[in-house]
């Protein structure tokens, strides 16, 4: 498995990580726990070493199944968790208050069967809190070794400035895939100049990039993609039109879909590592064969020229979650 770095303070990773949230939320039913720890397991066999979760994941839940799973190699491995919730309050209540950072590492590293965190990621902005304080209580867990990293979750560029002058990041954790590039436009230049990594989630646009989402799949009732714009049927069905592209630059790779939309991210930066989660072995498997497929600078380019005359229709986010990213 090839290796990256976050940020400048030296947190290094495989190129790709594992992104555990789908294992206990947000998909549908969760995984059996059991399960659930098997293919993280196998995630570390296969030379996997960063492992993303947050508080709010179940809530607790999946903070759990990740301890578990990993205390075994804590050691080799680089455990990524999330705050900024309050997780005791229905709605998904936003709370980076210093004094509620400081009680939500508590529950995490017990959660986490851990004295450390590798990356710690306040997971959206709280316009209620200046950002200065936020980095500030990090940073003061950072002294007592608590934390070692401080990341940022779909901060926007004031809010990252802010924080990285008084904690460096290391890490940004957004959304971007090949349905998703907003932040090619102001957001990873400035991870650039200020020396700080990219952690893409959903790098596979939710399961959409993969081919196997189509206009007729139905979601289980618990699935958070009902709710999303860009899932609803009608969009679903006129971004197929991705989809086929995607699916023609693979076949002429002889890859998988999947393992083009993980190659194009990873040729991005060598400082960007995407987190794809699964629930099953084989996909696992295949999300890694990514970091073995090179794209030339002419696949390259006519990726960048097919995507250009592409409009993906829907919002990433319905409105109420959409008002809470980028700030």
């Amino acid at each position: 498995m090839q290796q990256r770095q976050l940020g400048q303070n030296g947190l290094t990773v495989s190129a790709l990580g594992l992104g555990c949230m789908g294992l206990s939320f947000g998909y549908g039913p969760a995984t059996d726990k059991q399960q659930a720890i098997s293919l993280i397991r196998a995630a570390v066999e296969r030379g996997v070493t960063l492992f993303d979760t947050a508080e709010i994941y179940g809530p607790y839940i999946n903070e759990e199944v990740v301890g578990e799973a990993l205390a075994p190699v804590r050691d080799s491995v680089v455990i990524a968790t999330k705050f900024g919730f309050d997780c005791d309050k229905p709605g998904q209540v936003l709370n980076s208050r210093p004094e509620h950072i400081r009680t939500a590492v508590e529950g995490s590293l017990k959660r986490l069967k851990t004295d450390y965190i590798d990356l710690y990621y306040q997971h959206r902005v709280d316009p209620d809190v200046p950002m200065e304080e936020v980095a500030g209580a990090v940073a003061d867990l950072i002294a007592e070794g608590k934390v070692k990293h401080f990341g940022l979750s779909e901060a926007g560029a004031e809010s990252i400035r802010r924080a990285h002058a008084v904690c460096p990041v290391a890490a940004l954790q957004s959304e971007y895939s090949l349905w998703w590039r907003q932040p090619e436009q102001e957001i990873l230049p400035l991870l650039e100049e200020l020396n700080i990594g990219f952690v893409p989630f959903s790098p596979l646009g939710k399961g959409f990039l993969t081919g196997a989402i189509d206009a007729n799949t139905t979601f289980d009732s618990s699935d958070f993609r009902n709710s999303v714009p860009r899932f609803s049927e009608a969009s679903r069905q006129a971004n197929q039109r991705l989809v086929e592209v995607v699916k023609g630059l693979a076949a002429e790779q002889r890859v998988t879909p999947a393992q083009i939309a993980l190659a194009w991210l990873l040729a991005k930066a060598p400082w960007i590592v995407p987190i794809p989660g699964t629930t099953k072995l084989h996909r696992l498997e295949e999300n890694l064969g990514a970091v073995n497929v090179t794209l030339s600078q002419d696949a390259l380019g006519n990726i960048n020229r097919a995507l250009a005359e592409i409009d993906v229709v829907g919002d990433r986010y319905p409105a109420h979650l959409m008002s809470r990213v980028g700030k």
